[in-house]
């Protein structure tokens, strides 16, 4: 793996005095790079997903709230402090689901409190500095994670993975996908299924052209699919990413990620989520406290830009589920695999 890490997609990049992301709403047809400088334009780039994944749009965020602050011209802190909030509170209504994006901008928001005794400009440039370090941070857990996840893949694995958890969703190399690059860098002759996941189509579009680029095995299937194959005897392990994960373990992904639970435990199949610790909410008991982001009818009802459904047909177009945390086998972080009981081995990993 460390041979790949020149090598490997970054999906946001600070250059000088903008961020620079690479459009996944144009992939994999065309590598677009945009060049993102103000608030605003970072708060589109969240909510129309040219950004996605709970640690990218954390990342995109810092360097968001920094494009935010830094043309503000109060002189007191505590005016100062009031505009703040008000940047960070618009930036968290982009997508309410992803944990990652409110914990770095608390993150933030403390690091200007600890300093408020300095100049406002030494503070920005503090702000800055502290996206830059939340982005670095975020490459070597996403490193790690593929470590540890790694010892749980035996040779010859067939993974079975549910949307984009690679590097376009973090700073580098990706969660779930991480243990996948690091199993193949192992020569594990793994073979990954790739759900297509519906409706958007992270699946099709991103993880197999990111698959695809890393030369690793893969076979492209339909959502419905992926029981068929379990039930054959083709699935060894299931592997997704998270946007929240409750205290006890209840964890909020990708809209269809519920179901495989579920199918995964039917058939006798460990099912892992691998996720940073930034992405554990333990001010949060379990899954019914996870606000769920509802997008647009438009979603399901059209299909690049064509009619897909009847005029005027409802739609309900849920972006996420809750798997319980009864389905989930264990945790692959940073700082090691989490087993059961969830609640109080995040609480011991975390002290």
């Amino acid at each position: 793996m460390d041979n790949d890490i020149d090598t490997a997609i970054q999906s946001i990049e600070w250059r000088d005095d903008h961020v620079r992301i690479l459009d996944q709403t144009y992939l994999p047809g065309r590598e677009v790079y945009s060049d993102i400088r103000d608030v605003g334009r970072m708060w589109e780039a969240i909510k129309k997903l040219r950004v996605r994944g709970a640690p990218a749009i954390g990342i995109a965020a810092a360097y968001g709230f920094y494009l935010g602050i830094k043309e503000l011209t109060e002189n007191s802190f505590q005016s100062f402090f009031i505009e703040v909030e008000r940047v960070a509170e618009y930036l968290e209504s982009a997508r309410p689901t992803a944990v990652n994006l409110h914990w770095a901008l608390e993150r933030l928001k403390t690091t200007i409190e600890a300093h408020k005794d300095k100049e406002i400009s030494d503070i920005k440039n503090i702000v800055l500095k502290t996206a830059k370090t939340i982005h670095d941070e975020d490459k070597r857990t996403c490193k790690k994670i593929g470590e540890h996840g790694n010892e749980l893949v035996e040779k010859d694995a067939r993974i079975l993975t549910h949307c984009n958890t690679g590097s376009l969703a973090t700073g580098r190399y990706g969660t779930a996908l991480s243990v996948i690059y690091h199993a193949h860098e192992a020569e594990k002759d793994i073979q990954v299924w790739v759900d297509e996941t519906r409706p958007l189509l992270q699946g099709s579009r991103l993880t197999a052209w990111e698959l695809m680029n890393a030369e690793i095995p893969m076979k492209l299937i339909t959502d419905s699919t992926a029981g068929s194959l379990m039930q054959q005897g083709k699935v060894d392990l299931v592997m997704v990413g998270a946007d929240r994960v409750a205290a006890n373990g209840d964890t909020a992904n990708k809209i269809g990620t519920y179901p495989l639970a579920v199918l995964a435990r039917e058939n006798n199949l460990p099912f892992y989520v691998a996720a940073p610790f930034s992405t554990i909410d333990m001010d949060l008991g379990n899954g019914d406290a996870i606000p769920i982001e509802e997008r647009e009818a438009e979603e399901i009802t059209h299909f690049n830009g064509s009619e897909v459904a009847p005029k005027k047909a409802e739609a309900y177009n849920p972006a996420f589920d809750i798997t319980p945390h009864r389905y989930i086998t264990g945790f692959i972080t940073e700082k090691g695999i989490v087993e059961p009981p969830f609640d109080e081995n995040f609480s011991r990993y975390l002290e």
